[in-house]
């Protein structure tokens, strides 16, 4: 849910290489998301260290991310993900230690 009071269902990727949240700048145009530019742009790097081609993180959307019964405020960085809607990346798995059953994909907040 959006500060708007849109609701948008979107699929995340699990990511504990990522290193926060992340939102699709696409769907935020898309959707006319309210977004609040950063004082200080975050610079953006592969894998492998260099430069992604997407360009440092200029601007945040302040959100309402649930799933089933979980429900928090979080902060979603707005890049360029692809094919990703979204990313949920290490700090916020191991702030929810979510459980994944691999084989069904199914996701379990305990």
């Amino acid at each position: 849910m959006t500060d708007t009071g849109q609701i948008l269902s979107v699929s995340a990727l699990l990511d504990s290489g990522a290193t926060g949240l992340f939102i699709d700048s696409h769907l935020v145009q898309q959707h006319r998301l309210n977004t609040r530019s950063l004082s200080r742009p975050i610079p953006v790097y592969n894998v492998d260290g260099s430069p992604n081609e997407a360009g440092a993180i200029r601007e945040v959307a302040d959100l309402v991310l649930r799933y089933k019964d979980h429900s928090e405020r979080a902060l979603f960085a707005v890049t360029q993900l692809g094919k990703q809607k979204a990313i949920l990346g290490y700090p916020w798995l191991r702030d929810h230690n979510p459980e994944v059953d691999w084989r069904t994909g199914e996701v379990t907040m305990s």
